[in-house]
């Protein structure tokens, strides 16, 4: 039989705490006045610790709203944008807030102020201190009659150092409803408005005109290994991937590529709209490629007057091509055209502050902008084909004469083309200028010596120079069509000559490069100025946020240049 046991220790325990429990009662019976007092003690702790509290609740209120009162004035104060006096403007802030007397120093850097102070340095710090004191109601008991409350703010506008590229639509349709004069008039206010809002040396801006192609300056071009024979222009036929990357490597770089570069050609025109034989560009015509100074890249320019004057001389022709631009737009920004820039700095075409640009991606606070403009949507990208592009054609020019003869190399004669009259049918055995003089012949033989001498000397034609003397329509007009079937002259001389990259493939190749450079960080805002739906939605695409896309109509478009300049100046409380 089992029976339970208790440990000894523990009786004595518990009457101990009975013990302690009587004398205690014992106490508070016998003294009574001891408890008051004890009471009233802790009474006076909790009263003054309370009223410590409400004290400082009460500091804190007022030191908050000081502070927050101090914060908007200062941010205000340093806005470019308004032309009062900086300091008055402060205290107009805290007069309106009550706050007036606490104001104890304001500082403005620059230190003049009014509106000589939004001047050419290009940024503004506003300084302020303010100081507030007030009794206390509980903790003076202790000895401390007033808490002093002290609040202070910097605030900061400025540009800082920034990197834009104006990519700008300077196609045929920009000549209607007045577009481009009101883009000149919007892109040049925003000249003004970035260059005096910023320290000298901080921006740089280069423009990208485009159309069908983008031509650049020689010394840009001849940084790039290309291929393919031209002396009148310089455009580059891109690949479809060059469009995944902001990157162009430079001809000196490890694993540069091979640009193709543009035939000096025009697709378009079926007359010569020039003096016979010129080049193209030169008095007429529409090569895709155009050189002329206001049709190629501003590269890198900080001077308000210079980039005025280029962007006044914009002409209005051409197709539309979104990817080749934003292409370029986006190269100009890419560390890997630094050896570009050095190179444009060392023939004096670009300031030598600007040498280190482009800045890295990852340089501190240097902004990356790019403004794409467009009132249309990609349209057709021409380029001669691979078998037309060099070699021998079968075109002879006389340019003292100014005379064409076109080699059949079926019949083994050769077509000459009157000057005079085009329409004139005449085979000869050999090209004009080529014989001492010249026979009556058919297409099938001669039958009697004019002895007409012949002046001049005909040299035949290499493709790339063909092309760049007779637009491809010409050439067929006037070289095939007297006698060849139209049909068969087209395929073969326009249709067999010419490709062309869509406007599918060059929207996908648009959103691309747009894709590549969010990627890195380069801010995109774009305009979409009276454009069509396909238009707008590659913009829309291609913008950094909704925020950064603009849909204009008419004289909109200086409002979305002024804000797009407004965003990109940094507005920060910097204290």
């Amino acid at each position: 039989m089992c029976k339970t046991h208790y440990s000894k220790s523990v009786r004595p325990r518990v009457r101990g705490a009975q013990r302690v429990r009587r004398i205690m009662v014992d106490y508070i019976r016998n003294d009574s006045g001891s408890m008051s007092l004890f009471v009233s003690f802790l009474l006076l702790i909790m009263l003054a610790v309370g009223g410590l509290g409400v004290d400082v609740m009460r500091f804190e209120r007022d030191r908050a709203r000081l502070q927050s009162a101090l914060d908007r004035a200062v941010l205000a104060a340093a806005d470019l944008d308004q032309t009062q006096d900086p300091k008055a403007v402060v205290e107009d802030y805290l007069a309106k807030e009550g706050l007036l007397q606490n104001l104890k120093e304001v500082k403005v850097t620059p230190e003049s102020a009014g509106q000589e102070n939004t001047g050419p340095l290009g940024f503004r710090i506003v300084e302020a201190r303010a100081e507030s004191r007030f009794p206390t109601h509980f903790m003076h008991l202790s000895g401390v009659d007033f808490l002093t409350a002290q609040a202070g703010s910097i605030a900061e506008e400025s540009i800082g150092e920034v990197e834009i590229s104006l990519v700008l639509d300077v196609s045929g349709s920009m000549n209607n409803y007045n577009r481009l004069t009101n883009l000149k008039v919007a892109a040049k206010d925003f000249i003004d408005q970035m260059v005096q809002n910023t320290r000298d040396g901080d921006l740089s801006i280069s423009i990208v005109p485009y159309a069908t192609q983008v031509s650049v300056p020689e010394t840009i071009f001849d940084q790039y290994k290309t291929e393919g024979t031209n002396d009148y222009s310089r455009c580059i036929n891109f690949n479809g991937s060059d469009f995944n990357s902001t990157q162009m490597l430079t001809k000196d770089a490890d694993s540069a590529p091979t640009f193709e570069r543009t035939m000096h050609f025009d697709p378009w025109y079926t007359t010569d709209r020039r003096d016979n034989g010129k080049i193209l560009g030169d008095g007429g015509g529409l090569p895709v490629c155009e050189a002329m100074a206001n049709r190629e890249i501003m590269a890198f320019q900080k001077d308000a007057t210079t980039l005025k004057n280029y962007i006044q001389d914009f002409v209005a022709r051409g197709n539309t091509s979104l990817d080749i631009g934003m292409k370029w737009g986006a190269a100009m920004l890419d560390p890997s055209f630094d050896p570009v820039v050095d190179a444009m700095v060392a023939a004096n075409e670009v300031p030598n502050a600007f040498s280190d640009r482009p800045a890295a991606y990852n340089a501190g606070d240097t902004l990356k902008i790019i403004v794409l403009m467009t009132d249309g949507n990609n349209t057709s990208q021409y380029y001669i084909k691979n078998d037309y592009r060099e070699g021998q054609s079968n075109i002879w020019w006389n340019e003292e004469e100014e005379t064409y003869s076109v080699y059949n190399p079926d019949s083994g004669w050769y077509y000459w083309v009157d000057a005079d009259d085009y329409n004139a049918y005449e085979w000869q055995d050999h090209p004009y200028g080529n014989g001492d003089s010249h026979w009556d012949c058919g297409s099938s033989g001669c039958w009697e010596d004019t002895n007409e001498p012949e002046d001049g000397e005909a040299v035949r034609l290499d493709y790339p120079e063909l092309w760049a003397r007779t637009s491809l329509w010409y050439n067929v007009k006037e070289h095939y069509y007297p006698w060849m079937n139209d049909s068969s002259a087209r395929s073969e001389w326009v249709y067999g000559v010419r490709g062309y990259k869509n406007d599918n493939t060059k929207d996908s190749r648009t959103q691309a490069i747009c894709d590549a450079a969010k990627d890195s960080n380069i801010i995109v805002y774009t305009i979409a100025f009276e454009a069509p739906p396909e238009g707008k939605s590659i913009l829309e695409y291609c913008a950094s946020s909704d925020s950064h896309y603009y849909d204009v109509d008419g004289l909109e478009i200086k409002d979305a240049f002024d804000s797009i300049g407004s965003s990109i100046r940094k507005l920060r409380l910097t204290q």
